[in-house]
């Protein structure tokens, strides 16, 4: 899990190497890593024929391997009644386990415990495996273990009982229940990738790629007193490091005091007041501050120092999260997308910096919409889970100020449990979350408002809103340049707010959908009903008084005539618009191309997909203009942007995940994985290729990874290999005829 090798470098590609029309695939890397993935797992299974081999990849709250020393909390288990999970080998079914938890390693090897003795517990479940012994203890040390019941591969006959896994040691935090487990930051050592000279005096280093990250020289100067100047950036120009970049691409100039001889000088980086001040912003939040045990990071690319000082040696160490860049992989035919993947994929490992999703370095603060776009490319980029449970958790207590954005809480809380299979998060903030439906803000019809009066202070407390007011945003940002590709201004495509908006009620029925679905999973049924039919009421109103029939698509709200594409795309993505309607409405989402944000662009290609547009997905997806990731490959950052192009927002960054949409779409629209059932007990796979030849993915999942290949034969039918994972089912479609078929644990091979 926690690798710590820096990602290698690509090589520099132009503009015309947009497209590789070449039969000839790089298959090489993908079939040694698919190796790696799944011959130890073959290999277990002929040991154990499938089903006693033992459980592995432990997890205790989504933790594996938890510290035995940590920096603060992190790495320990903060959680006095924990969930555990893990994996068995490939080609098998659970059908019981049994679980041990000890003060002593000893104790598990006799096959004793005397924390906690499960005993049998029927039934497939192993992932969110609630522990049911007596609270656990601060600050002690504990082992466990499990042993699982598994039928045959193939359907054989009969169960088998496997060895005990390994022990696991844990340590429990000081205080239990205060907040999530999860993991603690990384440093990762680099050394530049390219060294170059820009004068006689002046060195630069080139690391490859932007990373948030702390620098140290080692320096040999010929007395005490000489100095050296060290300017860090995102951007180079002309050789050198970029001092006046625009937007507010990063840079920094530092003067170091040297001793005589050879030393080692860490660059004690300064705090910026721009997202370290507390509360100071629209929201009323504080920004998320460094851990002490790790230190201030920035982030650059590129390092020039100047001076007469001999170098001896230059290295960042680069903070992030435990992030295994072997979990996951994508190649395609076409050679664009897959440097969007890896654009996308490698952000979010290089913005995890914080340890919560934050937006870049702008304001270091969680962001609903921010948090939505990275949980879902975390999921698909890595088998991590506790990055987002914490983001999640603290926007509840800390919201943000767009109502839409609020809204988005309880479909992230849903998301956690549907990837996870685990209810920790759901059953803590029920309540929380059921507020941050807006409810309170419905008129007799089912829709909302902030305009009204209906925002008391009763609601904000609900809440937890201590904001100046909540406001609409529908996208983001809202003013600024229409540009040459655009019509209209901002990236909400002129759309007219209104008392009643069309985004935000699509959001609404969203929250109460996802809080239907929530209160069902813990056995709420009549408020699971309550919140269903509070959806569908919000809907017929949707879809009776703000739907143009004459144009097929919504209007922006009640009393305008504008439809932009964001009253429409956001009702399709969210699945409110009636099926008679969808293909209109993705016929009017399709033809307004890609007028919305970085943001907005997972709401667009969600709707597209949803609708069965894949190959026009797939050309927003990989269009090499101005309004597409291609573009800030373009623009020089190795890091998604916080926008399209400067013509769009003249301030952007260079180091924004919120932009990194591609990652999560890839995964689980156009090669189409997604969870049906949560924890991934079912899974659901319904690939859209669009005008791909071929295409591969590896995903992981908390049961183990996912292997998907397509190849498009002469006849237009595909190839398909699969990879269901031990303990899963999955339900795929077939891209070209449709067909449904059910797959059971293991390797399978399909031909249209």
């Amino acid at each position: 899990m926690m690798s710590k090798q820096p990602i290698p470098a690509r090589p520099a590609r132009t503009p015309s190497s947009r497209r590789n029309v070449s039969r000839t695939s790089p298959f090489l890397p993908w079939l040694c890593l698919l190796a790696c993935i799944l011959l130890p797992q073959a290999a277990q299974a002929r040991r154990g024929h499938g089903a006693g081999a033992c459980p592995r990849r432990l997890t205790i709250d989504l933790v594996e391997r938890p510290a035995s020393q940590a920096c603060g909390p992190a790495g320990l288990v903060t959680t006095s009644r924990p969930s555990l999970g893990w994996e068995l080998p490939g080609g098998t079914r659970q059908v019981a386990c049994r679980v041990l938890v000890a003060t002593s390693p000893r104790l598990l090897k006799e096959g004793r415990a005397d924390v906690w003795d499960s005993g049998r517990l029927e039934g497939s479940r192993s992932t969110g495996v609630p522990y049911r012994g007596a609270p656990l203890r601060p600050a002690t040390r504990y082992w466990w273990t499990v042993r699982t019941w598994n039928a045959g591969a193939g359907g054989a006959q009969g169960e088998r009982r496997s060895p005990y896994a390994r022990p696991v040691e844990f340590v429990t935090g000081t205080t239990l229940d205060s907040c999530f487990s999860h993991y603690p930051l990384v440093k990762s050592r680099q050394k530049p990738r390219r060294v170059t000279r820009a004068g006689a005096r002046v060195t630069v280093y080139d690391f490859g790629l932007d990373a948030f990250a702390q620098l140290t020289l080692r320096l040999r100067a010929g007395r005490d007193g000489d100095s050296v100047t060290v300017r860090l950036g995102e951007a180079a120009r002309d050789g050198r490091v970029d001092l006046n970049p625009p937007g507010t691409v990063r840079h920094a100039s530092y003067t170091i005091r040297l001793r005589r001889g050879t030393h080692d000088y860490p660059l004690r980086l300064r705090p910026d007041p721009r997202n370290t001040a507390r509360g100071a912003n629209e929201s009323g939040v504080d920004p998320i501050l460094m851990p002490a045990c790790v230190g201030e990071v920035y982030p650059f690319r590129y390092v020039e120092v100047e001076g007469d000082a001999r170098v001896r040696a230059v290295w960042r160490e680069a903070v992030h999260e435990p992030f295994s860049d072997r979990e996951s992989y994508f190649h395609c035919s076409d050679t664009v997308l897959n440097r969007v993947w890896d654009l996308c994929k490698y952000s979010i490992k290089a913005t995890s910096f914080a340890g919560i999703y934050v937006d870049g370095d702008r304001e270091r603060i969680p962001y609903e919409a921010d948090v939505l776009v990275n949980q879902l490319s975390h999921y698909a980029s890595d088998r991590e889970y506790t990055m987002a449970r914490r983001s999640v958790a603290h926007l509840i207590k800390n919201p943000t100020w767009p109502t839409e954005w609020v809204l988005l809480t309880p479909r992230l809380a849903w998301l956690d449990y549907l990837h996870t299979g685990d209810s920790q998060l759901l059953v803590r903030y029920y309540t929380d979350l059921g507020a941050k439906t807006l409810s309170a803000l419905r008129d007799s019809r089912g829709l909302i408002s902030t305009r009204t009066g209906l925002v008391t202070d009763s609601v904000r407390r609900s809440i937890h809103f201590r904001g100046r007011a909540l406001r609409d945003i529908v996208d983001w940002p809202q003013g600024g340049a229409a540009g040459v590709e655009k019509e209209a201004a901002g990236e909400a495509d002129g759309h007219e707010m209104r008392d009643i908006n069309t985004v935000v009620n699509a959001y609404h029925y969203d929250a109460l959908r996802c809080m239907s679905l929530i209160a069902g999973a813990l056995g709420h049924e009549a408020d699971s009903l309550r919140f269903a039919r509070m959806a569908a009421t919000t809907a017929r109103s949707v879809n009776s008084l703000l739907w143009d029939e004459a144009r097929g698509a919504y209007v922006d709200g009640e009393g305008s005539r504008h439809c932009s594409q964001h009253s429409s795309m956001f009702a399709l993505a969210f699945g409110m618009v009636p099926r008679e309607r969808e293909q209109r409405v993705a016929s009017h989402v399709r033809s307004r191309g890609m007028a919305c944000s970085v943001y907005g662009a997972q709401f667009l290609l969600d709707a597209l997909y949803r609708a069965g547009q894949g190959e026009a997905a797939l050309s927003l997806m990989a269009g090499t203009g101005r309004r597409g990731w291609y573009n800030m490959l373009r623009m020089g950052s190795t890091i998604t942007t916080e926008a399209w192009d400067y013509v769009y927002k003249a301030n952007l960054d260079w180091n924004h995940a919120w932009g990194a949409a591609a990652a999560n779409i890839i995964a689980r629209r156009l090669m189409g994985i997604r969870p049906l059932e949560p924890g991934y007990a079912r899974i659901d796979i319904r690939p859209q290729p669009g005008t791909l030849r071929h295409a591969r993915i590896l995903q992981p999942s908390p049961r183990g990874s996912i292997a998907l290949e397509l190849r498009r034969r002469r006849d237009g039918h595909y190839d398909l290999r699969v990879t269901v994972p031990a303990n899963s089912t999955a339900r795929i479609t077939l891209p070209t005829t449709g067909r449904v078929l059910t797959l059971s644990p293991g390797r399978h091979r399909i031909s249209e």
